[in-house]
């Protein structure tokens, strides 16, 4: 960090003073004096009030080039915690973790998001302030909430947007329920974004442009670009389960248009295609339990919809040139056979130049994506320059 910084506009106040220390690493004034070019008065002053804080910790010593060591100071992410709020079609996972997104305490239940805001959101406050007690916290402890939601959100607002899995939640006020009912700040996005958040954070921080995609009742993905999750003009960047896929034909989607992605190759469409060949399955679960057991038919199918997959994301990877394609959601545990028919296709028709070094492969995080990104989400909100400057002046 010390290296960018050279080319870089210098730290000015102790809130990005203190983005220095985020990574960890101990530090002593004098360092902390030459990377910003301030005075060891102002540096000395900045760092006491970020102890008194409880957001930086001394660290012990560093050592010595002749007289008494000088003393290091590190974040300390055990100051606060924050709740993370994965919501999915059918589920509710919850977690609190500290300020390294480190989980101390999580939880996960079947919640139905089509109960409606006030049933869903009753359950995740009751269930928070369980897990904050479970943790050894309070909500005085309690930095700030990160949610992620299975439809399209207002992320400035935090609002759901005409979400079509969620009856009832269009327009409805997440964040300002969740702060009235918890009393910090909340921040809330779409889950895919969020779980893409999660997978980039904790297994591919070097990766600086990578695609996460979501396979499971629905299909969607979230894009990180530059080291950034970008979300487009209205939230709606990584709607790939909204596209046509070439000889879908004319394949009813619930977003009223025909042959989507999601109509054919989300794991939902794969049970109800084996179903309807005589299989007993009903949901993303069961066929990923008889591809697990064997079954010939249910393995064809989800490599039929990972070629369905590849189809949309070929044009993706073209367009965007990542590094890294990460496949998550339930269906990818199904093993190896979505993954080979995403890379038959894509590796066949996207450009030569695009696919050189790319990598797809499966999501590291697991299920626990959504939580992972949703802390992440929080942290960073609550960690900003500006929100540690406020918090000291």
């Amino acid at each position: 960090m010390e290296e960018l910084l050279k080319f870089a506009p210098r730290p000015t106040g102790a809130g990005e003073m203190f983005q220095l220390l985020r990574d960890g690493r101990p530090r002593t004034r004098a360092e902390l004096a030459t990377v910003t070019g301030q005075a060891r008065s102002t540096i000395a002053a900045r760092i006491d009030s970020l102890v008194s804080l409880g957001l930086v910790t001394p660290s012990g010593e560093a050592t010595s080039t002749g007289g008494r060591p000088p003393s290091t100071f590190a974040f300390n992410p055990a100051a606060r915690v924050v709740l993370a709020v994965d919501l999915g079609a059918t589920h509710a996972r919850l977690a609190v973790t500290d300020l390294a997104s480190r989980v101390l305490a999580e939880h996960e239940e079947p919640l139905a998001i089509a109960d409606g805001p006030a049933q869903v959101l009753a359950r995740v406050v009751e269930l928070g302030s369980e897990l904050l007690d479970k943790a050894g916290a309070t909500h005085r402890d309690l930095a700030g909430v990160g949610v992620g939601l299975p439809g399209p959100v207002d992320h400035a607002t935090g609002r759901p947007m005409n979400p079509p899995i969620m009856p009832g939640w269009d327009g409805a006020d997440v964040p300002g329920t969740l702060q009235r009912a918890l009393g910090t700040t909340v921040l809330v996005d779409n889950d895919v974004n969020v779980m893409a958040l999660g997978e980039h954070r904790t297994a591919w921080r070097e990766a600086t442009d990578l695609v996460f995609v979501k396979v499971a009742t629905g299909i969607g993905a979230g894009i990180i670009m530059d080291g950034n999750l970008r979300r487009g003009a209205q939230g709606a960047a990584g709607d790939l389960g909204h596209i046509r896929v070439p000889g879908a034909g004319d394949v009813p989607c619930r977003c009223g248009n025909v042959g989507c992605l999601e109509a054919v190759a989300s794991g939902q469409a794969v049970a109800n295609a084996l179903r309807a060949a005589g299989a007993p399955v009903a949901s993303s679960a069961d066929v990923v339990a008889l591809v697990r057991a064997g079954d010939l038919d249910a393995s064809h199918a989800v490599r039929q919809a990972g070629r369905d997959i590849g189809a949309v994301l070929a044009a993706t990877v073209s367009l965007l040139n990542p590094s890294v394609v990460v496949v998550g959601g339930i269906l990818a545990d199904a093993g190896e056979n979505l993954l080979a028919g995403i890379r038959e296709v894509v590796y066949q028709r996207s450009l030569p130049l695009a696919t050189q070094h790319l990598r797809i492969a499966t999501a590291h995080t697991g299920a626990e994506a959504g939580v992972l990104g949703a802390s992440a989400m929080a942290v960073d909100a609550v960690l900003s320059a500006p929100a540690v400057e406020a918090l000291v002046s």
